[in-house]
C-alpha cells in the first residue's frame, strides 16, 4: 500500500485555492458534488500526482466535520481491496463496505476510522490507472 494524498477541510474554497496556488500548488481538477463536499485537487509542479485535496462543504459547520478538524481524510492505495479488507477485519478494524465511484468492479473505495476519529480512505485503482490522481482523471 502507499499514501495517495491528504484531504483538508476548508471553510472558503476560493480563499484556500488562492493560498495554495500562491504557495506554488497547481489545480489539477475539481469534483463539484460529492457526499463530503466540493473537492479541489492540487499538486506541486514537480509532483506527478495530486498530493492535497481541498474539501469544501458550504453547509458544514466546523464542529460537524467528521474528523472534527482540518483533516478531512488520508488516502492510501491498495492492490487488492479484498485482501486489505480481510487483513483489517482480522485485526479488529471496522471497515465500511467497499463501493465503486464509477460503478465498475475494479475501482473501489472504502473508509476506516482511526481511534481519534480521523478518516482513512482506501482506494483500489482500476487496472492500468496511475498510482494517483492526474489531470486525465478530470478531463471530459
Amino acid at each position: 500500500m502507499r499514501t495517495i494524498h491528504l484531504g483538508l477541510h476548508v471553510t472558503d474554497a476560493d480563499r484556500s485555492v488562492a493560498f495554495y496556488t500562491a504557495v506554488g500548488y497547481e489545480v489539477v481538477g475539481r469534483v463539484p458534488e460529492t457526499p463530503i463536499g466540493e473537492l479541489t485537487m492540487l499538486k506541486l509542479p514537480d509532483d506527478e500526482f495530486v498530493t492535497i485535496e481541498l474539501v469544501h462543504d458550504p453547509d458544514a459547520v466546523p464542529d460537524e466535520r467528521r474528523s472534527g478538524g482540518a483533516l478531512s481524510h488520508l488516502v492510501i492505495a491498495t492492490e487488492s481491496m479484498a485482501d486489505t479488507v480481510a487483513q483489517l477485519e482480522a485485526g479488529g478494524i471496522d471497515v465500511d463496505t467497499p463501493t465503486s465511484p464509477d460503478g465498475s468492479d475494479s475501482f473501489l473505495t472504502t473508509m476506516i476510522g482511526d481511534p481519534d476519529g480521523n478518516q482513512i480512505e482506501i482506494v483500489q485503482w482500476s487496472p492500468g490507472h496511475p498510482a494517483g490522481f492526474t489531470a486525465a482523471d478530470f478531463l471530459g
